[in-house]
């Protein structure tokens, strides 16, 4: 028999640190539990156990703290979000079918040690901790497995008596009188008073134990300094092996161990309500039935129709190699043919991925689509990463199999969907979002799958032609580098990229890790003017990513007819903001010279232009609407330039005097602001000191009372609302908010400010697209929206439309809201992208 013992506080403590803190919809943290099942696993997966145990220990005091009462004294307190993770992994362990073992008056260490003690012989045990003190423990049939976890992911090492020894050249057992000596401050056991790890692992590699050196300590080769520390600590070395001594005869039994049974539809259950679906897919679960606890849902019995005439209005439908099955009360209809003109028709739908509905119907015109789940659980839950209708039934507890026989599959998927409406819809009208679901995001579905069919044209040639002379140049740049540090090397290998610069340059502020130099660009960039080496590789790197990433990457994706279609994401981000894939259109890089260039090889077909319309500092109006900073507001009211008159209230001079950079400086605050920039950032952003940056922030925000203000009542009602909202309703919720971990509190009122602007500027994109899209339909127009970056929409028009589409784009953007502000779009056209420009 094999047993896995596995300590839990260590475990599971090292899991909450060594995770970025998550928690449910509901606010319940799952950090430490999650990182606790992933070490779990994985020790499964690598010792194969037949039986696991996890030892916990119970907050009550043990024997040695009768003994000693400073023992372990001095600890911080449990953090608030770790504490009520103790019950939940205890509660999932016992469901998983492990014994979990705790006693009061001994602790975890005890328990392991009990049963590496009953696990012996003929049987075996690995014990799995985070503390060294288990090392006492290792025997040729117990070893111990110490583990860590690092950027989320699990490490181990295993410890048989070879390792040990090889480690500190003490046995296992001897391990207790190191500790004796050295003492151990996390749990304030006294030691030796100046004997540290090295001289205790010396002298007891030397004499073994405490006894042989208290026996004549005057007689031992040692230093008269270290005899004296030994005479002066004898008493203290004997109280701190007896509690450092792990305790062996814990009352506990074999039984105890091996008579737990696993509790499967439970443990799927709490996996789901923990929101652990990769964790709950890792152990297989999927064919374990769990009984729906949402007592609203119903069973409904079925009647299959095969019926072209079936009235499907009011219906919830799934679509599936070119069948259509409607659900509406308890008949469903399967309809084979006509689909496209019946989905079409119809009014009221109910569907799951609209988008991707549309492009499987290749439909003409937006139907009439009064619910999507996938969009509802999207708005519902912005911070979630799966939105896949089996996720969604398990987030909401809605039976999965209702359905047994022809056409199994999409009967099963379509009740799914109508199952899910009322309980996302509920949700959907409670958070005030009904709205933003019907007049926005639904719509916005049709819009998106017609910018995904039309795409945008590529010069494939120019492309080819840009990358070659971007090759020329990466290995001209490659060459410079190997000839000033003297030798050829891998530049994309960070290793070597350290041993170059900070070993055979010599260049200062390297810091050396386990696994080489840092060599990332904050490092590059402090050493930026130490050697031309430096400014040649920043270089090799913007134009290796642009090559590899924008002209290999878009020749990798386009079409026979030389257009790139994109592919845009509606449900990826949690403001709101549009995504894209295949290529990410978002991030053509636009901010160097070189990379503006990549916009001359989109281009418009012939006989037509590209019409841009850019929205002009959308966020900053933003700002000032919902702020509703006076002084702001007038800037914008009176169309004179915001960071001039930003500039000259922060620097307190006259419009006429405010320079290109002071200007600039303004830019970088009045921008800063909307992204909660500190002093230190907006410092390294203009080059000046971290005094001069607060009093520019102290300076505008005492300029912008308004701003000010929002900036604190934001923050305020986001930690007790539990989220922010943008002005059409959409949510983000931020739990870091009351989390004790200042870094993620202040990441929270980061976000808890910058989020409704935003958000609300994603919104009003959203809808100006709508609006841009219906607009060129409704006037029979042949030009179409093609793209969308941000705060910029492009159409491809006829020439002779041109002025008609500017007209249209500009009208229909700077009206999309009404606002106390008004939104300003600039529009230009030209044969390619970088024509507009």
């Amino acid at each position: 028999m094999k047993l896995l013992a596995i300590d839990g506080n260590s475990i599971l403590n090292r899991a909450f640190y060594g995770i970025r803190l998550l928690s449910t919809k509901d606010g319940v943290y799952t950090n430490a539990v999650f990182g606790f099942m992933n070490i779990l696993l994985k020790l499964k997966d690598e010792f194969k156990p037949d039986k696991i145990a996890v030892a916990f220990d119970l907050k009550a005091p043990t024997f040695r703290h009768r003994e000693y009462a400073e023992y372990k004294a001095g600890r911080k307190p449990m953090p608030d979000e770790l504490r009520p993770q103790f019950p939940i992994i205890k509660e999932l362990l016992k469901n998983y079918g492990c014994a979990v073992l705790e006693l009061e008056g001994y602790e975890a260490d005890d328990i392991l040690g009990t049963l590496s003690d009953i696990y012996t012989g003929a049987d075996s045990c690995i014990i799995a901790t985070g503390d060294r003190d288990a090392l006492q423990l290792v025997t040729d049939n117990v070893s111990v497995v110490l583990t860590a976890t690092k950027a989320g992911h699990p490490e181990t090492t295993v410890y048989t008596p070879k390792e040990v020894i090889g480690k500190y050249s003490v046995t296992p057992l001897e391990l207790i009188d190191v500790k004796a000596l050295m003492g151990d401050s996390s749990d304030n056991i006294p030691g030796v008073a100046g004997i540290g790890e090295k001289t205790a692992c010396k002298l007891i590699s030397e004499y073994h134990s405490l006894d042989e050196i208290y026996k004549d300590v005057d007689a031992l080769d040692i230093t008269k300094g270290v005899k004296e520390k030994l005479k002066n600590g004898k008493d203290s070395a004997f109280l701190s092996r007896w509690l450092g001594t792990i305790f062996k005869q814990v009352p506990i039994e074999k039984s105890m161990v091996e008579n737990t049974v696993a509790d499967l539809p439970a443990l799927k259950s709490q996996l789901i309500s923990l929101e652990m679906f990769k964790i709950a897919d890792r152990l297989k679960l999927d064919d374990v039935e769990v009984a729906p606890n949402n007592l609203s849902q119903k069973q409904i019995d079925i009647t299959v129709m095969e019926d072209d005439e079936a009235d499907i209005d009011n219906c919830a439908i799934f679509m599936q190699d070119d069948v259509l099955c409607a659900l509406s009360d308890d008949i469903a209809y399967i309809i084979k043919s006509g689909i496209k003109e019946k989905i079409a028709l119809a009014e009221h739908l109910t569907v799951y991925g609209a988008k991707n509905l549309y492009h499987e119907i290749k439909a003409e015109h937006c139907a009439d689509i009064e619910c999507d789940v996938e969009l509802c659980a999207y708005l519902c839950a912005p911070d979630q990463s799966d939105y896949s209708l089996d996720r969604l039934c398990a987030k909401y507890d809605v039976s999965l199999n209702v359905y047994d026989g022809e056409y199994s599959d999409i009967i099963s998927n379509t009740y799914k969907i109508a199952s899910l409406k009322p309980i996302l819809m509920n949700e959907i009208e409670k958070n005030g979002q009904v709205n933003l679901l019907t007049d926005v995001e639904i719509p916005l579905a049709f819009t998106l799958y017609s910018m995904e069919c039309d795409g945008v044209l590529i010069d494939r040639e120019g492309i080819k032609k840009f990358g070659n002379e971007l090759e020329t140049e990466i290995a001209e740049l490659q060459q410079k580098v190997y000839d000033i540090v003297g030798y050829e090397f891998n530049l994309n290998s960070p290793k070597q990229l350290g041993v170059a610069l900070f070993e055979k340059l010599g260049l200062p502020h390297g810091k050396k890790t386990k696994t080489g130099y840092s060599t990332n660009a904050e490092v590059l960039e402090k050493l930026r003017f130490e050697s031309e080496a430096v400014e040649y590789l920043l270089r090799y790197r913007t134009i290796a990513k642009l090559k590899s990433t924008y002209c290999d990457g878009l020749l990798k994706v386009v079409s026979d007819d030389n257009r790139v279609r994109s592919t845009f994401k509606q449900t990826e981000t949690r403001t709101g903001r549009l995504s894209s894939t295949e290529p990410n259109i978002q991030n053509i890089p636009v901010r160097t010279p070189l990379g503006r260039q990549m916009r001359r090889y989109f281009t418009a077909k012939d006989g037509c232009v590209l019409v841009d319309a850019d929205y002009s500092q959308i966020e900053l109006r933003v700002l000032a609407h919902i702020a509703n900073d006076d002084i702001m507001k007038q800037a914008f009211l009176s169309g004179t330039d915001i960071h001039t008159v930003t500039a000259s209230q922060v620097f307190g001079l006259p419009e006429e005097m405010i320079t290109p950079e002071l200007r600039s400086r303004a830019k970088a605050v009045n921008f800063g602001i909307v992204y909660g920039i500190g002093a230190f950032s907006l410092s390294k952003d203009i080059n000046v000191s971290v005094a001069e940056a607060k009093r520019y922030i102290d300076g505008y925000l005492a300029t912008y009372s308004g701003v000010n203000n929002y900036m604190k009542n934001v923050v305020d009602s986001a930690k007790a609302d539990g989220f922010v909202t943008t002005s059409f309703g959409r949510r983000r919720y931020l739990p870091e908010l009351t989390m004790s971990n200042h870094n993620m509190r202040a990441f929270g009122e980061r976000v808890a400010r910058n989020m409704p602007i935003q958000g609300t500027a994603a919104d009003i994109i959203k809808i100006a697209m709508n609006k841009v899209a219906q607009r060129l339909e409704n006037e029979n127009l042949k030009a179409r929206l093609i793209l969308q970056v941000h705060d910029e929409l492009i159409c491809e028009a006829p020439e002779n439309e041109r002025e008609t589409v500017e007209q249209i784009l500009k009208e229909e953007m700077e009206s999309a809201v009404a606002f106390s502000v008004p939104l300003t779009v600039e529009v230009k056209s030209g044969k390619t992208w970088f024509d507009t420009k």
